[in-house]
């Protein structure tokens, strides 16, 4: 069993520094992607502050397939380039949305949802997958929550 010590008060970097070293043991030595995927999920969901959806988006014949997650039921499939996600996937770039009612295209999965922060996981320069939060609040997610998962994404690259 994995106990973890993370102070959701923490400042945002400090969180995140933390966050990044659960994961890293938590995936460590696994070779089960989807094992992975989960608990890095509920981690997220665990400690991250705020938030009503935590989980992944996979790469799977061109398009993005639900994986694991914690929070409401959620769509199953969504092309590259539609909504916050497909979005992120295509461009290759971390998606950071204040307001998602005001994203062109958004796909309301949970229409308690307002921002959203989506990170891609990239392996050897190709996206694989997308790691996806939500939040109930405006303008919940900044700089510095994408810089921490981006950071945890580039540790994931290869476990998932």
């Amino acid at each position: 069993m994995y106990k973890f010590e993370i102070d959701a008060s923490a400042p945002k970097a400090d969180l995140y520094t933390e966050l990044v070293r659960a994961a890293d043991a938590l995936t460590s030595g696994e070779p089960d992607a989807v094992a992975n995927m989960a608990n890095i999920a509920a981690l997220l969901w665990e400690y991250l502050p705020d938030v009503n959806w935590t989980g992944f988006y996979r790469v799977v014949g061109g398009e993005l397939v639900l994986g694991p997650f914690q929070g409401k039921a959620a769509c199953i499939r969504i092309p590259f380039g539609k909504g916050v996600c497909g979005t992120a996937a295509q461009s290759g770039k971390t998606q950071l949305v204040a307001d998602v009612h005001a994203f062109p295209g958004h796909i309301a999965c949970d229409a308690n949802s307002a921002s959203e922060l989506v990170a891609p996981v990239l392996r050897n320069g190709m996206v694989i997958a997308v790691i996806d939060l939500d939040s109930p609040t405006l303008n919940r997610f900044d700089t510095e929550d994408a810089n921490g998962i981006e950071l945890l994404a580039g540790i994931i690259a290869d476990r998932i």
